[in-house]
C-alpha cells in the first residue's frame, strides 16, 4: 500500500506510460520538448508524481505545456476539454467556504488543490492554455484572484465562448455545477 503522498513502483509506472501515451498525443503542446527528459524529471521526483496522479484521478488530464528555460522545469496544466467533473460545484478559497451559512459546497478550489500539492492556474496560464487548444467551451474555471479583487470578497474565472476567452467575476463563496478549476504543477 502506499503512502499517503507516495506512489508505489507499479501506480507510477501506470501514470508514466498515462502521461507519456498523452504527450505522444498532443504533440502540439510541447513542440521541441524530449519525452526521456520529461520523464527522467518525473522519475527523480515522487511528490510531483503523487500530485499529477491526483490531477489524473480527478479528471484533468495532466499533460506538458511549457519548459522553464531559468528553472529547468517541465509545466503541466490539466488538459481536460472541459474543467474536471470531480473538481467542479465548488467555491472559490476556504475563506468563502466558511462564510456560507447555508448550501456549502463540499469543498474549496484552494483547499482542493492544496490537498493535491498543486496551484490553481492563473488569468495568463488559463489564455495561454487557451492557444493549445479549445478548453471550457460548455464549463468555466476558477483562476487564482489576484488579492485585491479576493479582498473585497470576489474571485475571478475564465472559459471559453464565441471563439473567444473571457475573464467574470463571481463573490467567492459561489458555486455552479459547471464551475471547477484547473491546475498547474512544475516539475
Amino acid at each position: 500500500m502506499a503512502s499517503k503522498k507516495k506512489l508505489t513502483t507499479a501506480q507510477s509506472k501506470e501514470l508514466i506510460d498515462i502521461l507519456k501515451a498523452r504527450f505522444a498525443k498532443n504533440m502540439q503542446r510541447h513542440k521541441g520538448m524530449d519525452w526521456a527528459k520529461v520523464q527522467a524529471r518525473l522519475e527523480a521526483n515522487t511528490g510531483a508524481l503523487w500530485s499529477l496522479n491526483e490531477m489524473e484521478i480527478t479528471g484533468g488530464e495532466p499533460d506538458v505545456v511549457d519548459y522553464d528555460k531559468k528553472t529547468g522545469e517541465y509545466i503541466f496544466f490539466d488538459c481536460v476539454a472541459e474543467s474536471p467533473k470531480p473538481r467542479r460545484s465548488i467555491c472559490y478559497d476556504h475563506e468563502a467556504l466558511e462564510a456560507r451559512k447555508e448550501h456549502k459546497p463540499k469543498d474549496s478550489a484552494a483547499n482542493m488543490a492544496a490537498d493535491m500539492g498543486i496551484e490553481i492556474i492563473n488569468e495568463a496560464q488559463y489564455r495561454y492554455l487557451q492557444t493549445l487548444g479549445e478548453f471550457d467551451l460548455k464549463t468555466s474555471s476558477w483562476v487564482l484572484t489576484p488579492p485585491n479583487i479576493r479582498k473585497l470578497g470576489g474571485a475571478i474565472f475564465c472559459d471559453r465562448r464565441f471563439d473567444t476567452v473571457f475573464t467574470y467575476h463571481n463573490g467567492a463563496e459561489s458555486y455552479y455545477g459547471g464551475r471547477g478549476f484547473r491546475g498547474v504543477l512544475k516539475v
